[in-house]
């Protein structure tokens, strides 16, 4: 049963992540992390799928093995994240809730932008 709950995890992950990468609002690599995660406890065919995945695979490596995000993805984050948090400003019911939101974004920049890049 625990490893069905992981599995599920896992697929529901991966849909969110997904979906993150067509809205501009919503995360897609925390997903994908999350998603490898699960999936290493509940689906060895979708932690498979996701590590020769051309587009998450190294990253999930990089990231599981040595805590790095390579530059490309920091840049990638920060763009979407400055066109969300733009977007949330003309969308939010209240100022306040813009605020929030861009001040979680900004943290989230922040440590990211600390995390070490892999070696060449």
């Amino acid at each position: 049963m625990q490893r069905w709950l992981w599995a599920l995890l896992a697929w529901i992950s991966l849909g969110l992540g997904i979906l993150g990468a067509l809205l501009p609002v919503m995360p897609t690599v925390p997903f994908i992390l999350l998603s490898a995660f699960a999936a290493a406890r509940g689906s060895e065919r979708l932690r498979g799928w996701l590590l020769q995945h051309p587009q998450f695979g190294q990253a999930i490596l990089d990231w599981e093995q040595h805590g790095t995000v390579h530059r490309r993805a920091k840049w990638l984050a920060t763009v979407m994240m400055a066109a969300s948090g733009t977007a949330v400003w003309f969308t939010a019911p209240r100022l306040w809730m813009a605020a929030t939101v861009d001040l979680v974004m900004v943290l989230t920049l922040l440590w990211l932008w600390r995390r070490p890049e892999p070696r060449q």
